[in-house]
């Protein structure tokens, strides 16, 4: 690798080319991750059995509930620096870059800790059955021992996405893919292990590639470059990240909840319909990897323009891959609702397991284009430093409506479909508000009339 600065400015060239640009690598590399992620579920099916791939299916949910509230405040922190890159201000840009990095260690330790002591009783509490509790329990236990792994790889990519380098985690992800799928085919389809040699592949393939991302930082030449003497945490930069990023931490948290609520109420119709509709969540991923990629093109877009103060820019941009997102989201919608049977058997040849992934697919897939919507006017929120609107929208929606769709509905119709519903019904009440508010731009105009009164200020 040339030791030549990869860093992209977002502030100049033509919107559609510079947006592009930036989200295909974050695409291609979603698509490697996703794909090792259903390397293992397919693998594990095949070779281990159904309760293996229950085990392993039904993880995301949790995972997410305990990994996504670090992350999100590991995004806080993209922003500010992808704000302070844009106004060219080197010296905040150093000490946000290395308050973020401290924050890593911290966060990867403390996940670990908190994951591998409280993963029986969360399992316990989701209703997990008896069957495949012993799986599940040394699927999550593995995976949580590699936390700093995983937190230190999101925080050494959220550095580079912030500076406009969307390219280097490209080619690290498409590494760790393949050496995890190298290591699932190896340990368990040569050796026969079981559902703790997945974990144990992927937490490897995860250090690997956060191991690459923080080398490459160590080398860097500019001012995000950095320099492990001065990793700590910066008081007031801390409580900038702190303020950006709580809200999508505790925003992903209570939405993993509410998921884990609707898994819960999934495991109450057995291993199969666990399988299925595991299975149907690695296809539906890649439904996700549209919405994923311009959600963050957008955040760090106008995070950058912002600093530099090109609101045209800003609403143009927003626009642009707002109407991307959704037109790639729906294909791919399509795509999973028509070939759903086919991608489902990929993973177990059993009916019943096949009959719950087809349901879920045929009643979730044609409303892609809600949940890109919704992703994009977050992302677009949290760039312009209004972090805490989406949180609220979502908590409400994804959270709160949904945890009381599922209490009263499934009472009154006691189907697994009725569960299944609780996704496209929250996608568009989020929608309905989140274009309400986009449409009235006080995200945007508050901005603008906060630096207007910032300007005295500097003057004197």
């Amino acid at each position: 690798m040339d030791k030549k600065s990869s860093a992209v400015l977002l502030t100049e060239g033509p919107i559609w080319k510079r947006l592009i640009a930036f989200a295909i690598p974050i695409f291609l590399g979603n698509l490697f991750q996703q794909l090792y992620n259903t390397a293992d579920s397919m693998i594990v099916g095949n070779f281990v059995g159904s309760n293996a791939l229950a085990a392993v299916s039904s993880s995301g949910n949790l995972i997410f509930l305990m990994v996504g509230f670090f992350n999100g405040v590991a995004m806080g922190a993209g922003v500010v620096i992808a704000r302070y890159y844009g106004a060219r201000k080197k010296e905040e840009v150093a000490r946000a870059v290395h308050t973020m990095a401290a924050f890593g260690v911290a966060a990867g330790i403390l996940l670990t800790v908190i994951g591998m002591v409280f993963t029986p009783f969360i399992l316990r509490l989701m209703g997990t059955p008896e069957d495949v509790l012993g799986d599940s329990v040394l699927y999550f236990r593995v995976y949580f021992a590699g936390s700093l792994g995983f937190v230190m790889y999101n925080v050494c990519v959220g550095i580079l996405r912030a500076v406009g380098d969307s390219k280097h985690p490209l080619w690290y992800l498409i590494f760790s893919s393949i050496l995890n799928v190298v290591l699932d085919l190896l340990l368990i389809a040569g050796l026969g292990m079981g559902v703790g040699a997945a974990a144990a592949a992927t937490v490897i393939s995860q250090f690997a590639s956060a191991a690459l991302c923080f080398c490459r930082l160590l080398r860097e030449k500019e001012e995000y470059r950095i320099v492990p003497a001065k990793v700590r945490f910066h008081g007031e930069m801390l409580k900038q990240i702190i303020s950006n990023g709580l809200p999508s931490g505790v925003q992903n948290s209570i939405t993993a909840l509410a998921n884990v609520v609707v898994q819960a109420n999934i495991n109450v119709f057995g291993k199969d319909a666990m399988a299925g509709c595991g299975a149907y969540s690695k296809i539906e991923g890649f439904g996700f990897l549209p919405i994923t990629c311009f959600a963050l093109a957008l955040t760090t877009f106008i995070s950058q323009n912002l600093g530099a103060k090109q609101y045209d820019r800003v609403k143009k941009g927003a626009r642009f891959g707002i109407l991307c997102s959704i037109l790639v989201a729906e294909l791919v919608g399509i795509g999973c609702h028509v070939f759903a049977p086919q991608l489902i058997g990929a993973f177990n040849d059993d009916p019943q397991v096949i009959a719950f992934g087809v349901s879920r697919a045929r009643i979730c897939s044609l409303f892609f284009f809600l949940l890109a919507f919704s992703h994009c006017l977050a992302g677009i929120f949290r760039g312009a430093g209004r972090a805490v609107v989406p949180m609220l929208v979502m908590m409400a929606c994804w959270c709160g409506v949904r945890i009381s769709y599922i209490t009263i509905a499934v009472r009154l119709v006691p189907q697994i479909e009725t569960v299944f519903w609780a996704y496209p019904l929250t996608w568009a009440l989020s929608s309905v508000i989140f274009l309400l508010y986009f449409f009235r731009g006080n995200w945007l105009h508050g901005f603008e009339r906060q630096e207007k009164k910032r300007k005295p200020a500097r003057v004197q």
